[in-house]
């Protein structure tokens, strides 16, 4: 399967093309960057034939079967939508949008379409993540409570590598949508209701720097999320599920429970790597002509409710 991934040379650009080199039976065709000196020389270094800076262009290529977007959140939505239209299949960095009526167009030309439209949750796929997924589907498990924070220094305008980026990144559409959607996944419920706020906008990158949200589904189990770009350390998203039959804390692939006594989980699936699952995932639904998990349209009621949550920032602001 030959597979196009644009904004290849970005952070998680390089984290796909390196899960895309462990699955068997895959080839990275093309690669897309903004800057024609750059792509060029990333191209060279990487092995890559081919190389374009216009995604358009590389669409127009018989041979490629799909395209995976770490691009801009902005273009995400228009970027699959130009991807299905072309007839390739499509995985998409979250936020597959970054408005309600962009992911409920990038759903319907999904549904047109009938190509593979998946958007890119890691977390359904960590085996730190998949491990609670199970106990909770075995009933052997049943969350109360999710409290998560997602934490970063980020006074700057710099990507997962510390680099410049070209585009703003946003705590509510990207960083809490990780949260949103795996909650709702978890609990096998959508959120009935949601609650937001944010603290002071940076005064150059025009976005909140601190927000905190919260949500609860129909069965009573509550999600508790604070999320800031102004933590000094340690990074990351830190995940404690808080159940009927125990409590457990996720730290990306790594599990443990309450009192810090680690959990086994290398056997959950084929490997570690959250982002190399994710991507099987994608070739093996496009090779057995299957939705995904994490489809464009098993996504939508996350993106509900980051709209539901937007809206009641802006009432406050």
């Amino acid at each position: 399967m030959k597979i196009c991934v644009a904004g290849a040379a970005g952070a998680f650009g390089m984290k796909h093309l390196d899960a895309l080199a462990a699955i068997d039976g895959v080839v990275v065709h093309s690669v897309v960057g903004r800057d024609a000196d750059g792509i060029a020389e990333f191209a060279k270094e990487r092995g890559f034939a081919n190389y374009h800076t216009d995604l358009a262009d590389a669409l127009k290529d018989d041979a490629l079967d799909a395209v995976i977007l770490a691009t801009p959140t902005q273009v995400h939505a228009s970027q699959a939508i130009q991807c299905l239209k072309a007839g390739k299949h499509v995985m998409v960095e979250i936020p597959m949008a970054d408005n309600i009526e962009d992911a409920r167009g990038l759903v319907k030309v999904q549904q047109e379409t009938g190509l593979v439209a998946m958007a890119g949750h890691t977390r359904r796929f960590n085996p730190s993540h998949q491990w609670i997924h199970n106990k909770i589907k075995a009933g052997e498990l049943k969350i109360q409570q999710m409290d998560v924070q997602t934490y970063f220094f980020r006074r700057s305008n710099k990507n997962a590598l510390g680099k410049p980026r070209s585009w703003t990144d946003h705590l509510l559409w990207h960083h809490a949508c990780h949260t949103v959607d795996l909650f709702q996944y978890q609990t096998g419920e959508k959120a009935s209701h949601v609650q937001a706020m944010e603290g002071p906008m940076h005064p150059e990158l025009g976005i909140a720097m601190d927000m905190s949200i919260g949500m609860k589904v129909p069965s009573g189990a509550l999600c508790t999320l604070s999320l800031s770009f102004n933590n000094d350390g340690p990074f990351g998203t830190f995940f404690r599920y808080i159940c009927d039959n125990g409590t457990y804390i996720a730290r990306y692939d790594d599990l443990v429970d309450g009192k810090e006594n680690p959990i086994d989980v290398s056997n959950v699936d084929v490997s570690m790597n959250g982002i190399e699952l994710q991507d099987r995932e994608f070739i093996n639904a496009i090779r057995d002509g299957r939705e995904p998990n994490s489809s464009v349209a098993q996504c939508l009621p996350a993106m509900e409710s980051l709209h539901q949550m937007e809206q009641l920032l802006i009432q406050q602001r």
